[in-house]
């Protein structure tokens, strides 16, 4: 059995309660990583040309205020 496996077999068997702590640790978890990769993202310049797109964008009044 793959190490995946045996998490989703034991995820199969929590209680509703268990279950429900085990998502928003999750949910807190996967949040955490996202927002290191982007930060590392940001700092390695994987995002600079978006920015420079999205700039360019705004000052040719291709934006919409929310």
């Amino acid at each position: 059995m793959t190490e995946i496996s045996e998490i989703e077999a034991a995820v199969t068997k929590l209680s509703r309660e268990d279950l429900s702590a085990f998502r928003d640790w999750f949910q807190e978890f996967d949040a955490e990583a996202w927002d290191k990769q982007f930060a590392h993202d940001i700092a390695a310049g994987r995002l600079d040309a978006l920015a420079e797109e999205a700039l360019r964008d705004f000052r040719k009044g291709r934006c919409t205020v929310l």
